[in-house]
């Protein structure tokens, strides 16, 4: 992944989203500004911005940067993945692979199995689940029994069938799972475990190339996510993503439900069939699944994260 070239993408996809003012002139063959429009809104030469777009300019300025941005129309967030490709196109390119192995600390593991009411999980990059409790990888899938290659949520969303009848919303998701992915992309240009991940999606979903084109950033702090579940049918699911403190790219998911509601009461049963009577948990504290009693699932050592 060169990071010239994804700055270059990125501007091109961005200024072809923005209405040019006053647009009652002759019609244009393609949507969006032009590069010479761009430039003089952002108050540099057209050339400058000529070899931004083509990876030519390494050292773009943050004030340069500030002023695309306004030019741009872009949000915060997409305002943040800017700078963050400016900054892999100014860096030196690392030598050897950057670190991708995750550890979550033993106090988050035990705060995750504290959760017997709701799902909980801690999410890492390149949307690996790191850590996730029982009722979680019920209502989901068992992200911590799987190999450690196949423990992100995004390839489980768009490589696993079931992920596509899990989700009743499952373009909606799974494109902003996509757009989470692109902020990982520019925040880690040279993690080679991420460039692994984007051209098996790539080479293996269509979906996952057209959306992945757009350079569309998301980031999810909260929202509701509905949800189809084998044994108790659809669920409404609210969700937080909490930042964990001390940790770069962790985030901690809580999932709970509206109170009183049919949603609640089919977690409730969810969690009773993984925690009551109907389950049986072996000596590591795995979870053996009523649907599939006599065979546990395995409860990977948290040191492997």
């Amino acid at each position: 992944m060169n990071a010239g070239t994804e700055l270059g993408e990125f501007l091109k996809v961005r200024r072809a989203l923005v209405s040019p003012a006053g647009d009652g002139g002759p019609r244009r063959r393609v949507p969006g500004l032009r590069r010479e429009e761009v430039a003089a809104l952002a108050r540099v030469s057209a050339d400058y911005y000529t070899r931004l777009e083509q990876g030519r300019h390494k050292r773009p300025s943050e004030a340069v940067l500030g002023a695309l941005a306004q030019a741009l129309q872009l949000d915060d967030l997409a305002t943040r993945h800017l700078f963050d490709l400016a900054r892999a196109v100014a860096a030196p390119r690392r030598t050897g692979p950057e670190a991708a192995v995750q550890r979550v600390r033993p106090s988050l593991h035990q705060l995750l199995a504290s959760f017997t009411e709701h799902p909980a999980f801690i999410r890492g990059r390149r949307t690996e689940v790191l850590a996730m409790n029982p009722l979680a990888a019920f209502l989901l899938a068992d992200f911590p029994a799987k190999p450690a290659q196949e423990r992100s949520l995004i390839r489980w969303a768009f490589l696993d069938a079931e992920a596509r009848t899990r989700y009743v919303d499952w373009e909606k998701i799974a494109s902003s799972m996509v757009g989470t992915l692109r902020l990982d992309a520019g925040r880690h240009p040279d993690d080679p475990l991420l460039l692994q991940l984007v051209g098996e999606l790539a080479v293996h979903s269509e979906e996952f190339r057209t959306w992945w084109a757009d350079h569309r950033v998301v980031e999810r702090r909260d929202g509701i996510k509905r949800l189809n579940h084998p044994l108790v049918g659809h669920l409404d699911i609210r969700y937080e993503a909490l930042e964990v403190t001390g940790e770069p790219d962790q985030t901690l998911f809580i999932y709970t439900t509206e109170p009183g509601s049919e949603s609640e009461s089919k977690l409730r049963t969810l969690a009773g069939w993984v925690y009551g009577d109907s389950t049986a948990r072996d000596h590591s504290g795995a979870l053996t699944s009523p649907l599939d009693p006599q065979e546990p699932r395995p409860n990977p050592d948290p040191a492997e994260h």
